[in-house]
Formats: structure tokens, sequence, C-alpha cells
């Protein structure tokens, strides 16, 4: 039950993670409409591959952190801004309306997919916060091999994510902007939530 509970947590971590209509998701539904579902499914498979070393980069450095108790306490002040920051992020991303780009590059889908994900800057940063405090709760165990586990379930919730685009393209393509506002807002008081209660713990 533990291990499948750490595949489950690195699941809803990278598909509520990556859920916001952003470059990813936008590359994945454009691919779907203009090209195909062959294709489309290639380049999620790509983006999920490279969100597995971002997830296991990310645990890396949270077991490093774990076995060094002196820097948590900071590590968890820390994740309180970034939570702050997040809901912030995320707030802006609502009062923005969405973009649609019609052009859609022919080459190899699943390294396009692999490239993309790759300068997904905020991608081992997210990971590394979420984990930790998943770790700091006692939700997941930071050493192997649930580490894999847990990576194992990001990778495979990104590409549940990007397939969820797939699957409802001509749904979503027609309802983009009423989506992503309201799932940025949805996201923005969720990390507000966290940040409140990481904060109400710390002081408590």
């Amino acid at each position: 039950m533990s291990y499948f509970l750490h595949v489950f947590y690195g699941i809803a971590m990278a598909y509520f993670g990556l859920i916001s209509p952003g470059m990813l998701n936008m590359t994945v539904l454009k691919t779907r409409l203009n090209v195909g579902k062959i294709e489309s499914i290639k380049f999620a498979f790509g983006a999920a591959f490279i969100v597995f070393f971002q997830a296991g980069i990310a645990l890396f450095f949270a077991e490093f952190l774990i076995e060094n108790p002196k820097v948590i306490a900071a590590l968890k002040m820390a994740g309180v801004f970034v939570f702050f920051i997040l809901a912030i992020f995320f707030f802006m991303l609502s009062r923005k309306k969405m973009k649609e780009k019609s052009k859609i590059s022919k080459g190899n889908y699943f390294f396009k997919g692999m490239a993309m994900s790759s300068v997904n800057m905020l991608a081992i940063p997210f990971y590394l916060g979420i984990s930790i405090y998943l770790g700091s709760i006692n939700k997941i165990i930071i050493e192997q091999p649930y580490i894999f586990l847990f990576i194992l379930g990001a990778a495979t919730g990104s590409f549940l994510l990007f397939y969820t685009y797939i699957f409802f393209a001509k749904i979503i393509s027609k309802r983009i902007s009423f989506i992503a506002t309201n799932i940025n807002i949805i996201l923005s008081l969720l990390f507000l939530s966290l940040g409140i209660f990481t904060l109400i713990k710390l002081i408590s």
C-alpha cells in the first residue's frame, strides 16, 4: 500500500502541477488538432520522459536536504514564500488572455516534447518544493525505493495530463480562455492555502 501511495502522490503532483494551460499543454493541444493524435502522443511521451529526470533531480536534492535537518526549518520557511509566489503567479496567469498560436513545425515530435520539457525552468524547483513538503508531513518517504516510485508516478502523471489535453482537444480548444482562467484561480487559491497552512504550522 505504501508503494502505491508514493506512485499516487507522484501522479497527483505532476498532473495538477501541469494542469494549467501552458507552453507544453498548448503545444500538445495544437499538435493534436493540426497534425494528429499519434504525433501528439509522441510529443507527450517525450515531455513525460524528461519529467522523470526532472523529478529525479528534485528528489536527489530533497534526499540530501532531508538528511541535513539543520536546513529543513529554513527550507520550510522558504517553502512558504514559494507557495505565496506560486499563488501570485497563477493569479496573474488567470488575468491574462490566452493567445493561440496556429503554427506547428514539422519534425520528430518525441524529441520536440523532450526539448520543450527540458526548458521548463520551474519544473525542478516545483517538484523539490512539493516533495519536501510531502516529506515533512510524512506523506512520502524520501529514500529508495520510494523515490523511484514517486518519480515514476510524476512521469506517469504528466503523461496522463497531456493525454487529457489530447483526448479532450476539441472541447478544450473551444473553451480555452474560460478553462485557463478558472484553473489558474483554483491553483492560486490552492497554493495560497498551502502557504498559510504551512506558515501557521511553523509558527505554532
